[in-house]
């Protein structure tokens, strides 16, 4: 019979939805799944806020009290899809619980938090995985086995991008996204660590930046209501108005340990980007180039192919692909944020019931918060800054 974990997810918002849907449909693409996730109780703000997460993501309890909840001894799984400020002290809590745990991206406000929650987990000997779920888009994954098998040489440099317009009007409202207190950083830590984790992932690590970080928009309409508003749809030009003091857009050199140079630019400010991460690498034997608008895409041109027909050639995702043989039966049907959040699930049950941590996990998230804050620093000095051991 397989083995069933009972997850308690704390936070009813954006995210909460996308971790509820792949909680539920996880043993539908993956099966025999290795563990069936039950989604067992959602806590959220208020008890009228956590019913209606209950009923609308498919949970069998619901309730205001994480803490109680984290208690419980029926609880297996702790996934923290909350604001930023609260990650580090639910994780810990969690972790001194007995509780796998995971914690949706940036994995803290700080490098010094993120420490805290990687020593937590250490000592409590549990299960722990960092929400970064793009690495796990198949087109990602083969890019990963291309790089591992040779396909590409020597790695050279890496150039990713992660650019949205959600933000870009002024008048869009200030959600907790805007305000350091709460989320840490702005672009930094909201979509640039996105592309960090990618270029570990792909490249090795990072040892040096040299960035600029530039706020265009100094203030924004203040929220009503409860809820955190995402985007331009609510704007409000006439009303009162709070200071932003995160970054809007940064943009920095790297260097790997490797060897290999790159560079990184992130903004939620470029009007016309969606969802615009990409990454182009080049290596002594070919190149890699994704678009995350066009998912099920990779390009690539290995230096051994023919003179007469070398050049960038599209490989649509698909069954022969990584994960493909749990997703769709034919190549390009279709791969979109739903499935890479549905990976994420089976990788993380997968990792509980055979005791081997997962990959991202919060080794790599307190590593990306040390590389975020010498972006932050870079940027306001203007030097190259070294990441710490």
């Amino acid at each position: 019979m397989t083995k069933t974990l009972n997850v308690a997810m704390i936070g009813g918002g954006f995210m909460g939805k996308a971790h509820a849907l792949a909680y539920a449909a996880m043993p539908m693409f993956f099966w025999p799944a290795p563990a069936i996730p039950v989604r067992k109780v959602v806590v959220d703000i208020n008890p009228a806020a956590a019913e209606t997460a209950r009923q609308r993501f498919g949970f069998e309890e619901a309730s205001s009290d994480w803490r109680a909840v984290i208690a419980r001894p029926d609880i297996d799984i702790v996934d923290i899809v909350t604001p930023n400020d609260s990650h580090a002290e639910i994780a810990i809590a969690a972790a001194q619980a007995g509780k796998h745990i995971i914690c949706e991206k940036p994995l803290a406000r700080t490098a010094l938090e993120s420490k805290g929650m990687l020593d937590a987990v250490n000592a409590a000997g549990v299960i722990h995985m960092v929400a970064f779920n793009y690495r796990r888009t198949p087109a990602v994954a083969l890019a990963h086995k291309f790089i591992t098998e040779g396909r590409i040489g020597k790695i050279l440099n890496f150039r990713g991008t992660y650019l949205q317009d959600w933000s870009a009007d002024p008048d869009s409202p200030l959600s907790w996204r805007f305000n350091k207190k709460i989320a840490g950083s702005g672009s930094v830590g909201d979509i640039g660590t996105h592309v960090v984790d990618l270029a570990r992932y792909l490249v090795g690590d990072i040892s040096a930046v040299n960035a600029m970080t530039h706020t265009y928009v100094k203030t924004r309409p203040l929220q009503s209501g409860g809820v955190d508003k995402l985007g331009a749809a609510d704007k409000n030009a006439s009303g009162p108005r709070g200071a932003v003091d995160v970054d809007d857009e940064m943009l920095t050199m790297l260097r790997f340990a490797n060897g290999a140079v790159g560079s990184i630019e992130a903004t939620r400010n470029a009007y016309g980007r969606n969802n615009f991460l990409t990454f182009e690498i080049h290596g002594e034997r070919g190149s890699i180039v994704f678009n995350y608008e066009r998912r099920d895409e990779l390009q690539v041109v290995f230096a051994d192919d023919p003179a007469e027909v070398r050049g960038f050639r599209t490989i649509y995702t698909g069954p022969a692909h990584p994960y493909g043989d749990g997703l769709w039966p034919i190549p390009g049907l279709g791969i979109g944020y739903t499935e890479t959040k549905i990976v994420e699930c089976y990788d993380l049950c997968k990792a509980i019931v055979s005791g081997q941590q997962p990959s991202p996990n919060f080794a790599d998230g307190y590593r990306i918060e040390l590389i975020a804050e010498a972006i932050l620093h870079s940027g306001q000095t203007g030097l190259w800054t070294e990441i710490p051991a």
